[in-house]
């Protein structure tokens, strides 16, 4: 079985971009391989952030992703922080990347903006930690988008010079794996912007706990135009918020443009908006259910992640002691 590694920062109850484009593939992931998942809450504080509001959001992610059906028993669910081989081997890899190699992450120039002299020093190495998450558990495989396909380059590349520095091959290549064509699902005010939960608009997004009527609401007051929805692909072209509502049923719907549009085209979008409102709830009220049965008893909650950082760091210390081995670490 291939051995999958793959985290989420913790921002609390996830959104429907997180579940279409990264959480159900997760789910689907289970039924043949090895799954480690992760809420990295040690990449969380490459920003700031408030204490008592990341552990809260710890437990709400971890209890999204019980609900959307990520298998604590069968597979492993924990937080970052509570397995310290990640932090060990991430000092080992700060000092195998170059500086050049860090200075072509394009995202963190993104993300630092115009105030890179002021960011923290975690955040420009991120990528090294990325890296030690991965190779702590000689996982194989890791799902990607194309916003993080620099950084596993970069962690195959920090695992080949430890491989050719200290003469072995201990750290494995890491394949990235490509789940077919990802649903990239945009603000419901905005449909040139990604749906996100840092958006102050609540209006912007679906969030996994919405219940019936604020998911009918949201999609009601969606931005849209005033044509109705085309027959075909092609009568999408510069209408992104029209994509955008198309998308998120066919997503929903496991079908594509194509299949939504012979379904529904012709219509306007008062009657579309209404069965895309159906759709969500039939798909997400079983989750937001399950979400507040969970988070009603946050202990049950942290026993998972327990549970999981303990048989995490029965696979992860062994090697990262090995790596250490290597380096020349003398064992207290």
């Amino acid at each position: 079985m291939q051995r999958i590694f793959s985290g989420i920062q913790p921002s609390g109850v996830p959104q429907l971009g997180n579940y279409l484009g990264a959480l159900r593939n997760w789910v689907a992931l289970q039924a043949d391989n090895e799954c480690i998942y992760c809420v990295v809450d040690l990449h969380a504080i490459t920003v700031w952030q408030e204490p008592a509001q990341l552990a809260n959001q710890t437990r709400e992610l971890a209890a999204s992703l019980i609900a959307c059906g990520i298998d604590p028993k069968r597979h492993i669910l924990f937080h970052q922080s509570a397995v310290p081989a990640h932090a060990r081997l991430a000092w080992i890899f700060n000092c195998v990347a170059r500086l050049g190699w860090l200075n072509r992450m394009t995202q963190f120039k993104d993300k630092a903006g115009k105030d890179r002299e002021n960011v923290s020093a975690g955040l420009y190495v991120y990528p090294n930690l990325m890296a030690a998450d991965i190779h702590a558990y000689h996982a194989t495989h890791v799902p990607v988008g194309d916003d993080q396909k620099q950084h596993l380059e970069l962690a195959n590349d920090i695992a080949q010079k430890f491989n050719h520095d200290y003469g072995v091959e201990f750290f494995p290549r890491i394949e990235p794996l490509i789940l077919g064509v990802a649903t990239r699902v945009m603000s419901l005010r905005d449909g040139t912007k990604k749906m996100s939960k840092s958006d102050p608009s609540e209006q912007s997004r679906i969030n996994l706990t919405d219940d019936a009527d604020t998911i009918a609401q949201k999609i009601r007051r969606a931005k849209t135009d005033p044509e109705p929805l085309p027959s075909e692909v092609a009568g999408l072209e510069g209408r992104p918020e029209a994509r955008n509502l198309v998308g998120i049923y066919a997503a929903l719907a496991d079908t594509d443009l194509d299949g939504a549009l012979r379904e529904h085209g012709g219509k306007g979008f008062g009657a579309f908006k209404e069965v895309l409102s159906e759709l969500l709830v039939a798909k997400l009220a079983p989750i937001a259910s399950e979400t507040r049965r969970l988070l009603a008893d946050p202990g049950s909650v942290d026993a998972v992640l327990r549970d999981g950082a303990a048989r995490a760091a029965a696979i992860a210390d062994p090697i990262v002691a090995e790596a250490e081995r290597l380096v020349g670490f003398l064992k207290a």
